[in-house]
């Protein structure tokens, strides 16, 4: 597959209680703490070469209603960072809310999956570039993509694929899809997932995420045909560095 399309490395901060956390697979009983100060780790981040952050509000994945505003607003302040940020978006003033409060793009989850026709609304009225549907999965017994919602604590009815398909002709471009059973693991990404997807739907910027370990799978999902990759414990435990990963933007 070509990979001239452009190639963006997100490296992840994702908070709960004020914290930098990473969750294993999901679960909020399988907690790591790094730091009580995302905004340093931002920093740092910024130092190393990064143009972006994603930034997720886990509280508020799973309570609803986004806490971040602060946190976001002194990132980008002091970083210069370009920011995808998200959690608990119910509404189109949610949304703007976090562009007000300094976001690039605006990440919808659950409110993706239970009301397409809502954030097909959103589509209308930010743009395509300012909004990212995330379209969490795990696999299910049967071997379908169910998705899970509300800080994966819930799992709708629908398929992976049957909700790509209802934004169809909406124009959604940004499209960021975790395999949860590799989140936190450090086991490598799904590629057969995201080879999938990118031959769906090759229309759609494809952001990797959940189990990267290294500058070669920052490469391989580059040669997969995604448009980005999420890298989060990687980074923060000092396997991987920015530095090395956005080598692979320009190539």
């Amino acid at each position: 597959m070509s990979t001239t399309r452009p190639f963006t490395v997100y490296p992840a901060i994702d908070v709960r209680r004020g914290t930098v956390v990473r969750l294993l697979k999901g679960d909020y009983d399988q907690e790591t703490r790094y730091t009580d100060d995302p905004v340093t780790v931002a920093e740092g981040y910024a130092r190393a070469g990064a143009r972006w952050l994603h930034l997720v509000d886990l509280d508020a994945a799973r309570e609803g209603r986004y806490t971040l505003d602060a946190t976001l607003g002194s990132i980008v302040d002091r970083t210069g960072l370009m920011v995808q940020t998200g959690g608990g978006v119910r509404s189109a003033d949610d949304v703007q809310r976090l562009l007000d409060a300094g976001a690039t793009r605006v990440v919808v989850g659950s409110l993706a999956v239970r009301d397409p026709e809502t954030v097909v609304g959103f589509l209308e009225r930010f743009g395509p570039e300012a909004i990212t549907v995330a379209l969490d999965t795990r696999i299910a017994e049967d071997g379908t993509w169910r998705l899970p919602v509300d800080g994966w604590t819930d799992v709708a009815e629908q398929d992976l694929v049957t909700c790509l398909h209802r934004y169809d002709d909406s124009g959604l471009r940004h499209v960021l899809t975790t395999d949860i059973g590799r989140d936190g693991t450090l086991g490598g990404p799904n590629f057969h997932l995201y080879t999938a997807l990118t031959r769906s739907a090759p229309q759609l910027q494809v952001q990797a995420s959940g189990g990267a370990r290294n500058v070669d799978d920052v490469r391989a999902a580059r040669r997969t045909g995604c448009a980005g990759i999420i890298l989060g414990k990687a980074l923060l435990e000092g396997r991987l560095s920015v530095t090395d990963a956005i080598q692979e933007e320009g190539l």
